[in-house]
């Protein structure tokens, strides 16, 4: 039998572009940074203890250059600056802000930022051993003369993501954010804040970097594609995360995940992008369930999915019946329960994904890494938040078409989405597509089956226009559609 895009991991393919998906699994976040109080700087680290006398003397250090001399280093202290209270009385700047500025510089892009690499380092040159620490959360610098790109990154990414704690009457679980803005708008995963649809009304309580807490309200939730919105209540002066155009990344590009695995808070890893236009299906108990006009595979619910997340504290629900398919990009960056909804960024520290997912060995209790992990990707991620933002929930478009993987019907001699059946007055009969065909691309992105096709169109806005490449009796042809409305 066939079905609608978005059924269930068991149904040997069988997708309907009309009817909702369903979810994945759990994850987590870290946080923001903070002023801190000028006396501060009177328990700032020293300079390193001197090494035990040899019978030599010690070596003279090389003279700082005149930059450092009429602008010398200062010890280190919790970052301020841009981090703190946007009303907050102007200062000089602290050593650790000097640091980290630096840091960034030489670290990131060998000077890019307007300091060239040599001068860079001989202003860390004379730096002690330091942390870089911000309230509840800190980057530890041991050796300031060689800082590592993941150093850098880790300290601008940081006071943008946030650890969220959940709770429902005796239930609860935590989870990662990332800040959308100044005044305290969060993105999360829609299983975090619901608990995996265990809480409805749920008390959330948000820890930023600098080991500030806030109540959160829920602005809006889109389980679709595994996206909510909270806000935390009276928060200003965060510091928002920067986004970047995941339409433009490569595989073998570096990527760093920031996050609180196992509730441990501004845990940072590192890794790669090992696959992009990747689409998987994932059992969710937050997604409402189907109205039920819908075909239903006679093999629907007999396998389990091999990606989910769970949320620390919660226990994993199970015979979620509902599925949602969403497109993601793959990463080898360890990804762990509680990783979920935070943020996986590029070598700028630009977010290019909100993680949401890893693929498991099997165990029904749950595993941790395996080097395979999946991040929403940061162009759907602004789409649909902005869209929660405003209207309160996103939308989602809708090709009205039944289709199954073409890997599974006889005689197919190509991969892609086999179209079933078209819905009358649809976006795919409007288009011309017609039963037989199958469907190869979607706005130039490859659909190898159904999941990938439903996917792609989840992700794109109702009444969006997108281009269909598809193939008619052993031609290729191309198409302009307007989905409709995903109800």
């Amino acid at each position: 039998m066939s079905e609608n895009l978005g059924v269930r991991p068991d149904d040997d393919n069988h997708h309907d572009t009309t009817q909702p998906a369903a979810h994945e699994e759990q994850g987590a976040g870290a946080t923001d940074a903070e002023r801190v109080p000028a006396s501060a700087h009177a328990n700032a680290a020293p300079t390193a203890p001197a090494a035990p006398y040899s019978g030599t003397a010690y070596p003279e250090r090389p003279p700082l250059p005149p930059q450092a001399a009429t602008n010398p280093t200062q010890p280190t202290v919790p970052l301020s600056g841009s981090f703190g209270p946007a009303a907050a009385p102007p200062r000089r700047a602290s050593g650790a802000a000097k640091v980290a500025g630096l840091i960034v510089a030489a670290a990131l892009v060998g000077g890019a930022a307007g300091l060239g690499g040599a001068y860079a380092g001989s202003q860390l040159w004379n730096q002690p051993a330091t942390t870089v620490a911000t309230g509840g959360g800190a980057v530890t610098i041991n050796n300031t003369e060689d800082v590592t790109e993941a150093t850098a990154i880790a300290a601008k990414v940081l006071p943008s993501v946030v650890t969220i704690e959940v709770s429902n009457g005796s239930s609860g679980g935590s989870g990662s954010g990332a800040i959308l803005s100044e005044d305290g708008y969060v993105v999360t995963n829609t299983h975090v804040i619901t608990l995996d649809g265990a809480a409805g009304d749920p008390t959330i309580r948000v820890t930023t970097s600098d080991g500030r807490i806030f109540d959160a309200e829920v602005v809006g939730i889109d389980p679709m594609y595994d996206l909510a919105v909270i806000k935390l209540v009276d928060a200003e002066g965060l510091q928002p995360i920067e986004f970047a155009d995941s339409s433009e990344l490569n595989v073998g590009d570096q990527t760093v995940a920031v996050g609180a695995p196992l509730g441990l808070s501004n845990t940072v890893t590192t890794g790669i992008v090992s696959a992009l236009n990747r689409s998987i299906e994932i059992a969710s108990a937050a997604v409402p369930e189907s109205r039920g006009d819908a075909e239903e595979d006679e093999e629907d619910g007999q396998s389990q999915s091999p990606f989910q997340f769970d949320i620390p504290g919660q226990q994993q629900r199970s015979g979620a019946g509902e599925t949602i398919k969403i497109s993601v990009i793959q990463t080898d960056a360890a990804i762990n329960p509680g990783n979920s909804g935070g943020a996986l960024v590029d070598s700028d520290g630009a977010l290019i994904g909100i993680n949401v997912a890893i693929a498991t060995a099997g165990s029904s209790s749950g595993s941790g890494s395996i080097g395979v992990g999946f991040s929403i990707p940061s162009n759907i991620v602004q789409r649909v938040t902005d869209e929660i933002i405003e209207d309160g929930e996103a939308t989602h478009g809708l090709l009205g078409a039944t289709v199954l993987s073409a890997a599974a019907v006889e005689d197919a001699e190509i991969s892609g989405a086999y179209v079933d059946s078209v819905t009358e007055g649809g976006a795919a009969e409007q288009a011309g597509l017609r039963a037989g065909d199958i469907v190869t691309a979607l706005n130039g992105v490859p659909v190898a089956d159904s999941i990938d096709l439903t996917a792609l169109v989840r992700a794109e806005a109702a009444g969006a226009e997108v281009t269909v490449t598809f193939v008619r009796d052993g031609a290729e042809k191309t198409v302009e559609a307007t989905l409709g409305a995903l109800d």
